[in-house]
């Protein structure tokens, strides 16, 4: 790769085909719900009854490390951000959780899978989820408006993680939180060695080490940072289970009154 564009492309090509592959695959199964089970990537993650509740095709396009949900703790009514939906499991699972008085967005920047996430929010009946097109670098939302943001094993594939951490931080309210599954390395290992494990859209070579991790939450504002270790994808790289808090009294920014809001104002 030359440059970090270059980068963004060939991981928005790699997840718009896997897309295209899962909409192939439900069609040529007839929706028949055959799902390949990986026990470390994917929806192997997710406990059987979470997996039969949902369309195939948003099981079949779970191509995350770990499960944000069971450590989330999502409550009734909170509004949910998931930082690269991807086909849609998180969001709808998160929906169900926060019940109807309770919204979940998604975000993603591949609009063959937003379109499988569409698709399959509508075979699962849900009425309380939005999805949106964007970077998890420049959140379209605005400031203060989530309860809780989760993200399943993609904020390692971003070119510009301390964006990524200032916009969550940006979008949540006052006392929200993070519930993160992602891949992180061991302190030893150099960005080359991480490289040399697994490539970029791998989930692999893009990993931030445990104090990189730690670092950049803290650098963009969030307090009581832990980062808990689940299982080993490669040598010395772990999925992880990620959460901080945006402190009780940040103080949100001053919108005035020719400010523009939603998309807009956003990155």
């Amino acid at each position: 790769m030359t440059n970090d564009s270059d980068l963004r492309e060939t991981v928005r090509a790699g997840y718009a085909a896997a897309a295209l592959r899962v909409g192939e695959g439900a069609t040529a199964c007839c929706g028949s719900g055959g799902v390949e089970i990986d026990e470390n990537f994917g929806s192997g993650l997710y406990g059987e009854s979470e997996r039969e509740s949902l369309p195939a095709e948003a099981v079949a396009a779970s191509l995350g490390c770990g499960n944000p949900l069971a450590v989330a703790e999502l409550h009734e009514g909170e509004r949910v951000l998931d930082l690269g939906s991807g086909g849609g499991i998180d969001v709808l699972l998160s929906a169900r959780r926060v019940g109807a008085t309770g919204r979940a967005y998604g975000l993603d920047m591949t609009e063959e899978m937003l379109a499988l996430a569409l698709a399959n929010a509508r075979k699962a009946g849900a009425k309380n989820v939005e999805f949106l097109k964007g970077t998890i670098e420049a959140i379209p939302l605005p400031a203060g408006t989530i309860d809780v943001v989760i993200s399943n094993c993609v904020i390692n594939l971003s070119v510009d993680k301390p964006a990524v951490f200032a916009e969550t931080y940006r979008v949540l309210v006052p006392g929200g939180r993070i519930g993160i599954s992602d891949v992180v390395a061991d302190d030893r290992l150099s960005p080359a060695e991480r490289a040399e494990r697994g490539d970029y859209v791998g989930c692999i070579a893009g990993a931030l080490s445990f104090a990189e991790y730690r670092q950049g939450l803290e650098d963009a504002g969030f307090t009581g940072v832990e980062i808990t270790p689940t299982h080993s994808v490669a040598d010395g790289m772990h999925s992880a289970i990620v959460r901080a808090v945006k402190p009780a009294h940040a103080e949100l920014p001053i919108v005035t009154a020719n400010a523009p809001t939603g998309a807009s104002c956003c990155g």
